[in-house]
């Protein structure tokens, strides 16, 4: 197969898969058979999000791996194809999640210290229905509360390859940060 050939099928792939897709996904399934390397694909990749720097969609790493989305300068205009709307999440439910981004792993005792609040039960229910924070263990004082972190569907969500690109906050600042999440909130 040609190299012409190989970066076809790569955008193939990543088009046409419903969730972002993996190098070694790529490698192990559609190049199985033949000996590219992963680094080899991934230059394949930086060379395709440079093919559509300029135009209506993006090629986006993610936590998960790689997909297309629309520009995000566009998706106003975009969001009247869309019949459904994006859900609008409450600003109690927005306040829990940017505590369990920031504060990982956190216990629900110490989100609700830090909020001054109870975190409703449905809350915690959406956000793990959503994939968003999922329990990553067990807290080691009576009683073993359970420890919340978020999860690669959040980081998918919002755009993010990994924690680190969440702006560094310190406590008062995160009040604003709970702002933005409301104001860009993506369709899923």
């Amino acid at each position: 197969m040609i190299a012409i050939q190989i970066k076809a099928l790569i955008e193939a792939a990543i088009f046409s898969t419903p969730k972002p897709i993996t190098i070694k996904r790529i490698k192990q399934t559609i190049l199985a058979d033949t000996d590219i390397s992963q680094g080899q694909i991934a230059d394949i990749i930086v060379e395709l999000q440079g093919d559509y720097e300029a135009r209506g969609i993006k090629l986006l790493g993610t936590a998960s791996g790689y997909q297309f989305v629309t520009a995000p300068e566009l998706s106003e205009k975009l969001a009247v194809l869309w019949q459904e709307k994006a859900p609008r999440y409450s600003r109690a439910l927005l306040e829990t999640l940017a505590l369990v981004a920031y504060k990982q792993p956190i216990t629900r005792a110490e989100m609700e210290e830090l909020r001054g609040v109870a975190v409703s039960s449905n809350i915690m229910k959406t956000l793990l229905e959503r994939q968003w924070v999922k329990i990553v263990g067990q807290k080691e004082v009576p009683g073993k509360p359970s420890l919340y972190g978020t999860t690669n569907q959040f980081l998918d969500y919002f755009g993010l390859d990994n924690l680190a690109q969440l702006p560094v906050l310190s406590d008062q600042q995160l009040e604003v940060v709970i702002e933005d999440f409301e104001q860009q909130q993506v369709s899923p």
